[in-house]
C-alpha cells in the first residue's frame, strides 16, 4: 500500500491543476481536489474547474460532489478526501492533493477539527440582518483572537457566512471559538513524515498578469451566463453571493447593483487580493518546498518516493 502523499498548492491562477496532472502521469498518481468551490456541481467556469480533456485520463476526486444549494463543510470534505486517498493508496497509486484552500488542505494533512456546534436557525436569521462590518466588530468584541485569525485566513474577515458561524459557536457555548485542533489521522494510510508539500512560486506581477488573462478567458467562455443559469436553476442571489468572488460580483451585476465595468474591476481586484492572502497563509508553513518549474517538482517527487 502506498503510504505517501504529495500536496501541491499555491495561489489562484498559478497553474496547479496542469502541474498536478503532469505529476500524476509521471508518478502513477490520482488527484484529489482541495478547492472549496469546485466541490459544487455547476460551478464550472467561475471556479476554473479542470475539463475532461485537461485531465488527460487522470482520475480526479472531490469535484462536483455537492449541491451548491447546501453548504459543504470542511468536516465533510475532510472525511471524503481521506476516503479517496485511502482508496488511491490501496491501489498502490500516489495520492496528490491539489488546491489552494488552506482549510481544506490542513484539515486533511494536519487533522484540523472544527467545533461540533449545531446550526441555530433563529440566531443565524438574526445575525443575517447585520452587515459584514457589524458582524466582524461583534466577533472582535466577543472573541478577538478568532476575529484576528479569520481576518488573516484568506480574507474570511469579510466572509459573512464564516463570521456568522464563528458568532454562532461563541454565543452557543459562551466561550471563544477553540483554535483549530490537530489530531492524529488514524484513518489515513500515511503519517506526517510521509507528506511532501510543493508550492508553486510566482512573482506578484506574474500572478496578476495570469489572473487578468484567465478572467478575460472566463468571460469569453460564458461565466456571466453560468451565474445567470445557476439562478434560474434555483440558487438565490444571496446564496450565489455567498459562493464568493466570481459568483458574488456577477450576481451583483445581474441584480443591477453594479455596472459591467464596475463588476469586472471589483472582481479583478478581489481575486488579486485573494491570491495575496493565500500566499500570506502558505508562507507561514515551513514544510513547503517552493518551486518555479515542473522539472523542480518532478525532482522533489522522485526523491520523495525513493
Amino acid at each position: 500500500m502506498m503510504k505517501k502523499l504529495v500536496v501541491l498548492l499555491g495561489p489562484t491562477a498559478s497553474g496547479k491543476s496542469a502541474l498536478g496532472v503532469q505529476l500524476a502521469k509521471k508518478f502513477n498518481g490520482e488527484i484529489i481536489s482541495a478547492d472549496s468551490r469546485q466541490v459544487y456541481k455547476g460551478l464550472t467556469i467561475g471556479t476554473g474547474k479542470i475539463t475532461q480533456k485537461e485531465m488527460m485520463g487522470i482520475p480526479h476526486h472531490l469535484l462536483d460532489v455537492a449541491s451548491p444549494k447546501k453548504r459543504f463543510t470542511v468536516s465533510q470534505y475532510r472525511s471524503r478526501a481521506i476516503e479517496a486517498m485511502a482508496s488511491i493508496a490501496r491501489q498502490g497509486k500516489l495520492p496528490i492533493l491539489v488546491g489552494g484552500s488552506p482549510f481544506y488542505i490542513y484539515s486533511v494533512v494536519d487533522g484540523w477539527t472544527i467545533p461540533a456546534v449545531k446550526p441555530n436557525p433563529l440566531l443565524r436569521k438574526k445575525l443575517e440582518k447585520l452587515s459584514v462590518q457589524e458582524l466582524f466588530l461583534k466577533l472582535k468584541k466577543l472573541d478577538p483572537e478568532r476575529a484576528r485569525t479569520l481576518q488573516q485566513s484568506s480574507g474570511q474577515g469579510r466572509n459573512k457566512r464564516r463570521l456568522i458561524r464563528a458568532l454562532e459557536i461563541v454565543l452557543s457555548t459562551g466561550k471563544p471559538v477553540p483554535p483549530l485542533q490537530k489530531s492524529i489521522l488514524t484513518t489515513a494510510p500515511w503519517y506526517a513524515s510521509d507528506v511532501l508539500f510543493i508550492g508553486i512560486k510566482k512573482s506578484k506581477s506574474e500572478i496578476q498578469k495570469l489572473i487578468t488573462q484567465r478572467l478575460t478567458k472566463r468571460f469569453k467562455q460564458g461565466m456571466i451566463e453560468e451565474v445567470a443559469n445557476l439562478h434560474k436553476q434555483g440558487l438565490s442571489w444571496k446564496r450565489l453571493e455567498e459562493l464568493g468572488l466570481e459568483y458574488r460580483f456577477i450576481a451583483q451585476y445581474l441584480q443591477e447593483k453594479l455596472s459591467l465595468e464596475e463588476m469586472k474591476s471589483k472582481l479583478q481586484k478581489a481575486i488579486k487580493d485573494f491570491a495575496r492572502r493565500q500566499m500570506t497563509w502558505f508562507k507561514k508553513d515551513p514544510r513547503i518546498h517552493w518551486i518555479k518549474s515542473s522539472q523542480e517538482a518532478e525532482i522533489l517527487v522522485r526523491q520523495f518516493l525513493l
